[in-house]
C-alpha cells in the first residue's frame, strides 16, 4: 500500500480499532484557523496536530521558519493520542496536501510504516458525503518506540556541496516559478534560489487538491534517475513535502528533504543565491 488513500478506503476502515486519523488543517495567514475549524467539525475520531505547535520547533537564527519540532515533544503528542508502532495513521488537511504532507514526513522520520494521506483532504471527504463531528476524542495513551530515519534528511553541508558544485545531486526547488526566479518573494528576506537547484513546483503534482497518479506523476521526474539521491526544498520545509511524496509514489528510492529550506539558506550571510 502506497502513501495515498481515498475517501472510499477511509470510509471502509474508519471504525478500525488500530486506526488513528489526524487533522492538520492550517492557514499560513491565520495560524489559529485550523484549530478553530477542527473544533467546528472534523472527520469522526480525528485528533488535531498544529503545524506550528506540533509539527515545528521554535524559530531561531538558523533552521528556517518551520524547523523540526523537539522530537521528545512530538513523540509525547503521538503517544498522548493513542498511537503506537502498530497503529495505522491517516492524515488530512483541507485539500492542499502540504500540511498533511509535513505530518506524514515526520511520521516517516520516526520510522512509522503505516502512515497515509487522504487524497483530496477534508474537502473530498465532505464532497463524498462523509459524516463529520465536533466532539474532541480522548484516547488512552500508548507507548511509541521511534527508529529515526536520518536517510530522508538532507543536511546543510549536503546542500552547500551542491551549491558549490562539488556534488551533482539533483536539488529541487518546490516553490512557484516566480519565487524560484527571484521575481517575487513575499516572505524571505532575499529573493532567488539556492545555486544548482532546478524548479519543479509542488502544485504541479497536486491538482485541485488531489495528488496526480501513475504515469502523470512519473512524467514530472522522468529526467531523474530513480536509483540516485534527490533532495527537495521549498521556503520552510512544508510545501516541499508533496514533492517528496510524489517522488516516492513515482518509485524514487532515495529522496531527502532539506528541512530548513530556503528560509534557512538565506539566514547565513555567506550564502549566495541565484536569480532568473
Amino acid at each position: 500500500m502506497k502513501a495515498i488513500i481515498d475517501t472510499d478506503w477511509l470510509r471502509g476502515h474508519i471504525h478500525d480499532e488500530d486506526l488513528r486519523i489526524i487533522d492538520c488543517r492550517f492557514s499560513m495567514g491565520n495560524p489559529a484557523e485550523g484549530r478553530e475549524r477542527y473544533k467546528e467539525n472534523h472527520i469522526p475520531g480525528a485528533v488535531f496536530f498544529d503545524l506550528e505547535k506540533d509539527l515545528s520547533g521554535y524559530v531561531k537564527k538558523h533552521g528556517g521558519r518551520h524547523p523540526l519540532p523537539n522530537m521528545k515533544n512530538f513523540l509525547r503528542k503521538v503517544e498522548d493520542v493513542g498511537i503506537d508502532n502498530d497503529t495505522a495513521v491517516v492524515i488530512y488537511d483541507e485539500k492542499e496536501g502540504a500540511f498533511a504532507g509535513r505530518c506524514w514526513w515526520l511520521f516517516q522520520y520516526i520510522g512509522h510504516e503505516k502512515v497515509y494521506i487522504l487524497n483530496g483532504g477534508f474537502a473530498a471527504w465532505e464532497k463524498a458525503g462523509g459524516k463529520t463531528e465536533s466532539t474532541v476524542p480522548v484516547y488512552p495513551s500508548k507507548s511509541y518506540r521511534p527508529s529515526f530515519n536520518e536517510t530522508i534528511v538532507a543536511s546543510l553541508d549536503e546542500v552547500r556541496s551542491i551549491a558549490d558544485g562539488v556534488r551533482d545531486t539533483p536539488l529541487i526547488d518546490s516553490r512557484s516559478r516566480e519565487r524560484y526566479l527571484g521575481q517575487e518573494e513575499p516572505i524571505d528576506r532575499i529573493p532567488g534560489h539556492i545555486p544548482g537547484a532546478t524548479n519543479l513546483p509542488w502544485t504541479e503534482g497536486v491538482k485541485d487538491g488531489y495528488f496526480i497518479q501513475g504515469e502523470q506523476q512519473y512524467d514530472r521526474f522522468a529526467h531523474l534517475n530513480k536509483n540516485e539521491p534527490v533532495i527537495v526544498y521549498c521556503g520552510s520545509g512544508v510545501t516541499a513535502t508533496p514533492n517528496f511524496i510524489s517522488l516516492k509514489e513515482a518509485g524514487f528510492n532515495h529522496v531527502k528533504l532539506y528541512v530548513g529550506s530556503y528560509s534557512d539558506w538565506v539566514s547565513y550571510e555567506n550564502h549566495t543565491v541565484e536569480k532568473e
